[in-house]
């Protein structure tokens, strides 16, 4: 029932995890897709080779501003026009308050949120000017409840979820809707080094409801289904898709 043909996708982070999911989706569904990977080369032309000329790699450092602007308008020469964003690169990592430093915290912030106001003001001209677009940020339950040693993060990703529903009321005019899908943890190579812990790991699956930790995929599934027409009504929501581990309304 999702048919993305004709539709262009830009989607970060898309080398592994989440965004790897995101890439390969959004091809099944018939749209192009860009995405950006920062050093897993190899594994970006295995995407690459999975849909040969539907889907194109690009090294992005998501610190850089000229490389992301640089990014959009490759894209947008190759396949013509852009009409969805999925921002999902981002980093996370632990830090009580007293050792996490002023550096630290502002590379995160470069990192997590400036990446995302750059690359959502660098596809809205382009969504614009052809009176369709979908937004859609990878952001966390962490930014609305917070999170105890992770208050850099948990701050990151709150901001995108108050930058999602700005969004949402400044670009509805223009036929662009700005949603964000919030997971709580997911068995991605981002945690690994958590999830290496077996004892934690089961200690995480029974604290969420459903009784698993989700997949790639089950993030990604939804993010398509705010990309679709399905969603076409949606705008400005944070999704949560944590398996009932966090009830936020």
């Amino acid at each position: 029932m999702i048919d993305l043909t004709n539709k262009v996708t830009i989607v970060t982070g898309g080398s592994r995890g989440i965004g790897s999911a995101c890439v390969k989706l959004f091809a099944q569904a018939g749209s192009k897709v860009a995405f950006t990977y920062k050093s897993k080369k190899q594994e970006s032309e295995e995407l690459e080779n999975l849909f040969p000329g539907f889907v194109k790699s690009y090294q992005v450092d998501m610190e850089s501003e000229k490389e992301i602007v640089e990014m959009v308008e490759a894209a947008e020469k190759e396949f013509g026009k852009v009409d969805i964003l999925v921002h999902n690169a981002g980093i996370w990592n632990d830090g009580t308050l007293e050792t996490t430093t002023l550096a630290h915290w502002q590379q995160l912030m470069r990192v997590n949120l400036d990446s995302t106001f750059l690359f959502a003001r660098a596809c809205a001209p382009i969504m614009k000017k052809n009176k369709f677009g979908r937004m859609i940020f990878i952001s966390s339950t962490a930014g609305q409840r917070g999170e105890s040693f992770h208050s850099h993060y948990a701050a990151s990703k709150g901001g995108v979820i108050s930058f999602t529903k700005s969004l949402a009321v400044e670009l509805a005019p223009y036929n662009i809707t700005t949603n964000s899908v919030a997971p709580g943890w997911v068995d991605t190579d981002m945690n690994n080094e958590v999830f290496a812990d077996a004892e934690f790991k089961e200690i995480a699956r029974k604290g969420i409801p459903v009784g698993r930790i989700p997949t790639p995929e089950d993030i990604a599934g939804p993010a398509l289904f705010l990309a679709s027409d399905l969603a076409r009504h949606i705008n400005g929501e944070i999704l949560n898709v944590n398996g009932g581990s966090v009830l936020c309304g």
